[in-house]
């Protein structure tokens, strides 16, 4: 993993390689370890995806009883944890957008996370 330098915000290909680095680290701090392989891709102008595939969680991973129990959150009531925080910030750090919604999904079966944000409309022109 690569360290971004200070030339924020990113664009293009650079953006989507300092996001998958980005999350490989929050990923490795909150888990500790790194999945098989990570890929970060935009959908349209404003989705970035980020799929971590290879990722294991032992029986005693707080995420894995999460899944089996999740609440469901009335729409006028954030669920957003901590964790996500770190997720949303670095993605508004890395590319300069407001994340206006973040949703991450875990699938035990073949150990894969998808982390979807979707950001405001950009208002730097890329070059």
């Amino acid at each position: 993993m690569s360290s971004p330098d200070a030339g924020f915000p990113f664009f293009g290909e650079r953006l989507l390689d300092a996001v998958t680095d980005a999350i490989l680290a929050l990923h490795l701090r909150e888990h500790g370890y790194l999945p098989a392989t990570a890929e970060t891709v935009m959908l349209g102008e404003d989705l970035l995806a980020c799929t971590l595939i290879g990722t294991y969680v032992d029986p005693g991973d707080p995420w894995t009883d999460f899944w089996r129990t999740a609440a469901v959150h009335p729409a006028d009531e954030p669920a957003v944890t901590s964790s996500d925080h770190s997720y949303i910030d670095v993605v508004q750090r890395l590319s300069g957008r407001t994340v206006l919604a973040f949703v991450i999904n875990y699938d035990a079966g073949p150990h894969r996370w998808v982390e979807l944000f979707w950001l405001a409309p950009s208002t730097t022109r890329q070059l």
